[in-house]
């Protein structure tokens, strides 16, 4: 009976399945992007097939063999280099404007160029009338090119775009060769209009690295062009 069926549509019980009526095929892969989302609007890297970071050249070429004979490493693999950056912003007036913590998402994401992720509080807090589970700020981890592109804008386009500017410190390490920056004003980022932002709001960037010492990452960093302050 069924093969009656199946030579009177001329489709195999298979191929009706994926061609049910009134359904589109929306061109997508399954765990996919839907269509009609842009890269950053689907939190996915939108650098082209093939592109090498500015910075990342420099590392290969540079800074690696140069950290190489400056710390004697037995090994290529010993040299540091950098894991991940982590971009976030933390947004307690959200509990009574969630205006701002969209703001925040839209402005992070603009500013790194991925889509950022809202974070919520693992405890709750009395006096700040936080509850556990609360979105409460905005999040994003950087890897591969975006990474290295992050950074090249934060140290030839942000930093320098700061008033007074004398340097980051030097002591923000965390004794494990991973770095944490304070960013007062989100507006230093040519990204960011001042004339379309919500508010003024402060950052923090993590930059985690695979030194074993302070000194390492330090050195490693300055290489990058990081402005430590002397």
């Amino acid at each position: 009976m069924s093969e009656g069926k199946a030579k009177k549509t001329g489709k195999t019980p298979a191929e009706k399945r994926t061609s049910a009526p009134g359904k589109k095929n929306t061109g997508a892969a399954k765990g996919g992007a839907p269509s009609g989302k842009s890269g950053i609007a689907a939190g996915e890297n939108v650098m082209p097939k093939g592109y090498v970071p500015r910075l990342k050249k420099i590392y290969k070429e540079t800074i690696a063999p140069e950290l190489i004979k400056e710390f004697k490493y037995s090994s290529p693999m010993q040299a540091p280099r950098l894991i991940k950056i982590v971009v976030s912003m933390g947004v307690g007036e959200a509990i009574a404007n969630k205006k701002l913590l969209e703001a925040a998402v839209d402005e992070l994401t603009l500013i790194t160029g991925q889509k950022a992720v809202r974070t919520k509080a693992h405890k709750s807090i009395a006096n700040f009338k936080i509850r556990a589970g609360q979105e409460i700020g905005a999040c994003v981890t950087l890897r591969g090119a975006m990474m290295y592109e992050f950074l090249d804008r934060l140290v030839n386009a942000a930093l320098p775009r700061v008033k007074d500017f004398r340097g980051i410190n030097q002591n923000a390490f965390d004794g494990h060769g991973n770095y944490a920056l304070g960013i007062t004003e989100q507006i230093i980022f040519p990204e960011i209009d001042f004339d379309k932002i919500e508010r003024i709001a402060g950052l923090n960037i993590v930059i985690v690295t695979s030194a074993k010492t302070d000194a390492e990452a330090k050195t490693f960093l300055a290489k990058f062009g990081m402005p430590f302050r002397k």
